[in-house]
């Protein structure tokens, strides 16, 4: 029998909580066979939401918590004042063994800050690192890190390397993961003091390591994983999402003009299709990997879909025992 894989949700987290994460935990418990939600918030709130659906008896529990972290609060402060907050509360489950992973499109400072001092890092990781999928013109490319650590060691990118080609190895089923260095040049020599340490540590390391990588080559695939510091990988993804966003825009704008009304309608399937590939709602959020359980941070902004594929993740990672193997790993 598959074993039941028990997900806390932050009800209260993102710009469309609880609406849309109750019906993203709705839609995950009748899609996904093995999985139990616990849902953490406002108990009045969430329950109200909850009764416009029917779901499978005993796949959906609601879990009181009477506060909520707002994003403008001082991370740490937060989480240490606000105890019975549906986030602190959440990440409680999974540090008492009553849940198997959390997901929250709440403040992203609280949620990393909480992950580290209440789920905690496995034994050996030095930094719990940030993923991100970012498509190409092949599938995706995983960077890590995508914003949890601004100041890096070499030491640290090399383990963000690593637990980045095990969570790509277990959870997209990629065989043998390539892993490139994002830096200026593909040239060994170029670069700052930390790229070319890590560089050294990655050259040596027992992954598929295929050298540098310029920015301005990620979006053509050719690297499963890519590694930087946070400041670096954050750079790159805000970048990257305010590119697509305007590309899309200026071609929409040029396709509808009178001219083109037309032929810009048989484009409309292709189109859907590309956009679907950049839809950040199909992964559900950035894995926070390097704890003893997985925390997804989903976007602010997350909708029922990107809840449910958050789910999804966090079944798959749990699955896949990626915590094992990460410790194996390191």
């Amino acid at each position: 029998m598959e074993k039941e894989i028990i997900v806390a949700l932050d009800a209260m987290g993102g710009d469309l909580a609880p609406v849309e994460t109750v019906k993203g935990a709705v839609d995950a418990v009748k899609e996904l066979g093995n999985v139990k939600i616990k849902l953490v918030g406002l108990e009045e709130a969430v329950k109200k939401e909850l009764a416009k659906y029917s779901y499978p008896e005993g796949k959906i529990e609601v879990v009181p918590a009477t506060e909520v972290i707002s994003t403008d609060e001082v991370p740490t402060m937060a989480i240490r004042r606000k105890k019975d907050s549906s986030m602190v509360v959440g990440m409680q489950l999974v540090k008492k063994g009553e849940a198997d992973a959390f997901v929250s499109a709440g403040s992203t400072g609280a949620l990393l800050t909480g992950a580290l001092l209440i789920v905690g890092r496995i034994p050996g990781v030095e930094r719990p690192v940030l993923g991100t999928c970012l498509p190409t013109g092949r599938d995706f490319t995983f960077l890590v890190d995508s914003g949890a650590n601004v100041d890096c060691k070499p030491k640290y990118l090399e383990q963000f390397a690593k637990m980045g080609a095990v969570y790509v190895e277990n959870v997209f089923g990629k065989k043998n993961p390539s892993v490139a260095l994002v830096n200026i040049g593909a040239e060994k020599e170029k670069g700052d003091t930390l790229t070319k340490e890590a560089y050294e540590l990655l050259e040596t390391s027992d992954l598929n390591f295929t050298g540098n990588i310029e920015p301005r080559n990620i979006p053509f695939g050719e690297a499963d994983v890519v590694v930087c510091d946070g400041f670096v990988g954050n750079t790159i993804l805000k970048f990257a999402e305010g590119l697509s966003k305007a590309l899309v825009g200026i071609i929409k704008e040029e396709i509808t003009k009178g001219a083109y009304k037309i032929p810009a309608a048989m484009l409309l399937k292709p189109f859907k299709k590309v956009k679907k590939s950049f839809d950040a709602d199909e992964v559900g959020g950035a894995p926070f990997i390097g704890l003893k359980a997985l925390v997804v941070k989903a976007h602010g902004s997350s909708n029922a879909k990107a809840f449910k594929n958050a789910i999804r993740q966090c079944v798959l990672f749990t699955e896949a025992d990626i915590v094992g193997k990460i410790q194996d790993k390191l």
